[in-house]
């Protein structure tokens, strides 16, 4: 079950606490590895929840159109196996270096590669999980600066995703404040 902490006053972005792979939106997001087969965190649980046909697609891309893995910063959409959402958009999110190293745009190109690949599907709603901010290290203020800033500017430009519905799904309810209190929703 999903615990809305703060929804935008058009009502386009929401920001929740709860299991994304739970959560019934057109796409769900999947901070993933780049070799898409699966791994720890939001990774494993989607694989896990979404069982085997996540993985077969995966496998099939890794054997056409992503022979060395999927690059950070870019996206591609696969079934959604036994989720209740309609697809999965894996993105490979940076690795957290101390900033020198292009991650702040890495991570921006994560959120907007994974909404133009919404809006290519024609989805109306996705959901994503806080990407880099576990193993990858990436600092949760910074990351969420940039996740709503991007999407808000995404959203803004783009006049073809005037009616998509954007959550942000965190885990717990800790990284969910976290995420509030950097783009000024709420002071703690």
């Amino acid at each position: 079950m999903m615990k809305e902490l703060y929804r935008s006053d058009n009502g386009r972005c929401i920001i929740a606490v709860g299991d994304i792979t739970n959560i019934a939106c057109d796409a769900i997001v999947n901070a993933a590895n780049s070799s898409l087969l699966g791994g720890g965190g939001v990774d494993g649980a989607i694989h896990s929840a979404g069982g085997p046909a996540i993985l077969a697609e995966c496998r099939a891309l890794r054997n056409s159109s992503l022979p060395n893995g999927l690059p950070p910063g870019k996206a591609v959409a696969t079934t959604a196996g036994r989720l209740p959402a309609r697809r999965v958009i894996h993105t490979v999110g940076p690795i957290w270096q101390g900033g020198a190293y292009g991650e702040d745009e890495t991570l921006a190109s994560c959120y907007r590669e994974c909404l133009a690949l919404a809006m290519i599907e024609q989805l109306k709603s996705i959901a994503f999980p806080a990407i880099s901010t576990g193993i990858y290290g990436f600092p949760k203020e910074r990351a969420a600066k940039i996740a709503w800033n991007t999407v808000q500017d995404y959203l803004a430009s783009t006049p073809e995703a005037a009616s998509i519905i954007v959550w942000f799904v965190f885990f717990s309810e800790i990284d969910a404040h976290i995420f509030l209190e950097a783009n000024g929703k709420i002071k703690l």
